[in-house]
């Protein structure tokens, strides 16, 4: 559900809709009109051809080096499957007019079906989800390989190490930050970054968001886990005249740039991702290559999810167990980490470990644990509010993908062993 500034809803918006619902003791009482009476008087508005154009043209505002894709076109090629979903379309379109040629959709997943008849999941973030569409790349020797979710809004992407001849699969986190990194470098090339710029992220996604927004004198604001927190900061932006947005993302593969949507959006995210590809091509690396320059530049910050899940009554009392023993007896160490901060965001406060420090969080009442450890590592730990699982994200920076990769097994194992 979206709200007038285009958003999904928020507080206190949420509990009074609910409210509302919950008051309906019988279904006669709910109102009714018919199609035409609503047509006439406004209430009934289809979005068509109109909508369609401008929503493309706002997109397309955000291509940065339009004449670099047209001299690539020939030489960039480009996997795509909407899953069976509503991406086929948009994303086909603006990559066509942007100028890319050689533009292969997987056949057996590019019309629309709701019993999804190829993929068990239709998830980009399912390695499963890409087994066609990295079949037809290796028949194409395609640059990048990219699946957009059934209502696109999210994008799973694949790009080919020259090394090894492999595609190399992206994280939400990754894929998004070589967008942000693109998108930042570019602007400040032509002094486009305005001094109250801005970068929203969540509380879950990778630390090099911190990294990358000093890197290019912005602001990094947080937000709770969800994307209706970022569009939200948008509609604040724009009320108090604060700070200008210039990208947005979660690390469960959503990302937005522009303001011309309020929510994720994978049509913005896929163009200019490929537009990337051509630039960087130009370059002679491809768009993996550029993310280890972007983890040399930065650091190698890595980044995983582990859930915990536990069915029935028993489940759902056992996971509050968790996480209320985790709340009342605080961690010093998980596992080799030093515990340098802890922020319980349902209680509202912080207490620094190091120094003993108490403050206070500013983020809406939320019940999450976060770990800042050391070394820039960190763990978070959320119940889910509809399933009984718990969620734990963790992060963390090293000199080299091998020590990070190996830090974060190391990481994850403490954490749940915490759990047992």
């Amino acid at each position: 559900m979206y709200w007038e500034d285009g958003a999904q809803i928020t507080a206190p918006k949420d509990k009074e809709i609910i409210n509302e619902v919950l008051n309906v003791k019988e279904y006669s009482e709910i109102k009714t009109m018919n199609k035409e009476d609503a047509i006439k008087q406004g209430l009934y508005n289809e979005i068509g051809k109109e909508i369609d154009d401008r929503y493309i043209e706002e997109v397309k505002k955000q291509s940065l080096n339009m004449d670099i894709v047209k001299e690539m076109a020939d030489d960039i090629k480009i996997v795509y499957t909407p899953l069976h979903g509503t991406g086929n379309i948009p994303v086909r379109r603006v990559l066509s007019e942007l100028g890319f040629k050689n533009v292969y959709v997987v056949p057996e997943q590019e019309m629309p079906n709701g019993d999804f008849p190829t993929v068990s999941y239709p998830n980009p973030e399912d390695p499963k989800a890409f087994e066609l569409a990295l079949k037809l790349a290796k028949e194409k020797d395609a640059d990048v390989v990219l699946a957009t979710d059934p209502d696109a809004d999210r994008l799973g992407v694949y790009a080919k190490d020259p090394k090894t001849k492999n595609y190399v699969s992206f994280t939400g986190n990754m894929s998004a930050l070589l967008i942000a990194e693109y998108i930042l470098s570019e602007k400040k090339k032509r002094n486009m970054i305005p001094a109250n710029g801005a970068i929203v992220s969540t509380i879950v996604s990778s630390n090099m968001t911190k990294a990358i927004s000093d890197e290019y004198g912005i602001k990094l604001i947080e937000t709770l886990t969800g994307f209706k927190f970022i569009g939200e900061q948008i509609k604040f932006f724009e009320q108090d005249n604060s700070y200008e947005y210039l990208f947005g993302f979660e690390e469960s593969y959503g990302c937005l740039a522009g303001t011309h949507a309020r929510d994720k959006d994978s049509v913005v995210a896929v163009m200019l991702l490929c537009e990337a590809a051509a630039f960087y091509k130009k370059q002679g690396i491809t768009l993996w290559e550029q993310m280890l320059n972007i983890y040399e530049k930065y650091g190698y910050y890595r980044e995983t999810l582990s859930t915990i899940t536990l069915k029935g009554i028993d489940g759902s009392e056992k996971i509050k167990a968790i996480i209320e023993n985790l709340r009342n007896n605080p961690c010093e160490k998980i596992g080799d980490f030093k515990v340098v901060e802890i922020r319980d965001y349902k209680e509202k406060k912080t207490i620094n470990l190091i120094t003993g420090e108490k403050g206070v969080t500013t983020l809406p009442e939320s019940n999450v644990l976060y770990y800042a450890l050391e070394n820039d590592a960190w763990c978070c730990a959320r119940p889910s509010g509809t399933e009984p699982k718990i969620k734990f994200y963790m992060g963390v920076k090293e000199n080299t993908m091998e020590d990070a990769n190996k830090k974060l097994e190391e990481l994850k194992t403490a954490m749940l062993k915490i759990c047992e």
